[in-house]
């Protein structure tokens, strides 16, 4: 049987503890899921990998009022592919895996790379630079040029706030979270107008671009998107490579941290670069967990799961199960050389099939979008990381260092100049 917490509801409890919130109490219960309340209401708290692929497999759990409104409008809206089910979400799923996979993954590393290079001198001439708030600029124009939309320099620092707004407050209420809807809203707005424009033949754009695609897709019964689905689904490309702007803060203070692996890409060595960007994904803070509810109802471990009935599947505490990752403080690369390439281990951004799953489409243009920013980090320039707070509090959702990851004296490196 499943245990059950003695507290009446535990809603505050997740609000302190973040990130730990679930694997703590699944350590002192022992046992991988416990029965509890959040916001007044039942909820099953999950962890580990036999549960992720209870989670993620069978079509057991749809995500239709699983998130509070709060937590769904900033970051997919309705009418998303994350709210379809079936086979209404294959067939939207599959226009996210037209752009974001194969050679639009091998493009946009490369709009990141000539981005960057071109912001350098910029903040070489501010002296004092917030890494975050500067890869999210950056990564704004990276987004928006690769999926073929125009942005003026007002268009880049407007989008730029909002899209990394609908991430940095994702975990807030009240006054914080309305003014983040607010600019989510702004945005949409924004993506319907250019949707409408290219339907129109008022705006050319590419053949085979995000906002070409999105403007031309017919869901399965053949219809085109409503514009404000289109608006909506435009935005959930181009916000999650934005928020890589996260992970490339936390890779900084990885090389910070382990000197040895920047003098290691630097010299230009990449045997273990992508073991690196994993270890950096796995250790890190970024989706604490996800949410279901029950669709077809099915006995687990001697509980029985009715349908409607919301489950949390723990995303940070399966990836530091010391069952599945032997010593997971520990920041060490190397555990992915052998490692098979389990979907139910690995889950920062979600478990399972690409196609079939709600597993995130876009999880192997990020990895292709931090293994190029760990390159411009350790080959295209140099920088000072002076004093300052880098300690990270799992208490905050999401999680970063807590002064952003300040950097000063940036120069540009030649290319050649550090390996000589």
């Amino acid at each position: 049987m499943i245990p059950s917490l003695t507290s009446p509801d535990s809603s505050l409890a997740l609000l302190r503890e973040g990130y730990t919130f679930i694997s703590r109490r699944c350590d002192r219960l022992g046992s991988d899921a416990f029965r509890t309340r959040l916001l007044l209401q039942p909820a099953v708290c999950l962890r580990g990998a036999e549960a992720a692929e209870l989670f993620y497999s069978g079509g057991r759990f749809d995500r239709t009022d699983a998130f509070p409104p709060s937590i769904l409008h900033l970051l997919q809206d309705l009418g998303s592919v994350q709210t379809l089910e079936g086979d209404a979400h294959r067939h939207r799923k599959d226009m996210f895996l037209t752009v974001l996979q194969g050679t639009g993954s091998e493009a946009v590393t490369a709009v990141l790379g000539e981005e960057w290079r071109r912001a350098v001198p910029t903040w070489q001439r501010t002296g004092r630079v917030v890494l975050h708030q500067a890869t999210t600029e950056v990564l704004t124009r990276t987004a928006t040029r690769w999926a073929g939309v125009p942005m003026s320099a007002l268009d880049v620092r407007l989008r730029s706030r909002e899209l990394s707004a609908m991430v940095d407050r994702a975990g807030t209420l009240g006054p914080r979270n309305w003014w983040a809807r607010a600019l989510r809203n702004r945005s949409e707005r924004w993506a319907r107008g250019l949707v409408t424009r290219v339907r129109h033949g008022e705006l050319e754009v590419p053949a085979g671009s995000a906002l070409a695609v999105v403007a031309a897709h017919r869901d399965g019964d053949g219809a085109l998107l409503s514009v404000p689905a289109a608006g909506v689904e435009l935005l959930n490309v181009l916000r999650p490579i934005v928020a890589v702007s996260r992970y490339v803060v936390f890779a900084a203070l990885a090389l910070l941290q382990h000197p040895h692996w920047q003098q290691t890409f630097a010299a230009g060595d990449e045997t273990d670069l992508m073991g690196f960007v994993d270890e950096v994904r796995r250790v890190s803070p970024f989706f604490p967990l996800i949410a279901g509810r029950v669709r077809q109802p099915f006995r687990w471990h001697g509980y029985d799961f009715p349908i409607g009935e919301r489950v949390l599947l723990d995303l940070y505490g399966t990836c530091h199960d010391a069952r599945l990752w032997p010593q997971p403080e520990v920041f060490r690369p190397e555990r992915f050389r052998d490692w098979v390439g389990d979907p139910y281990t690995l889950v920062p951004q979600g478990a399972g099939d690409f196609r079939d799953d709600h597993r995130c489409p876009g999880e192997p243009m990020t990895r292709l979008l931090m293994a190029e920013a760990v390159r411009l980090l350790t080959r295209s320039m140099r920088y000072q990381v002076g004093v300052q707070d880098l300690s990270v509090s799992l208490s905050q959702l999401p999680a970063l260092p807590r002064d952003g990851f300040v950097v000063h004296g940036v120069e540009p490196v030649p290319a050649g100049a550090l390996t000589g």
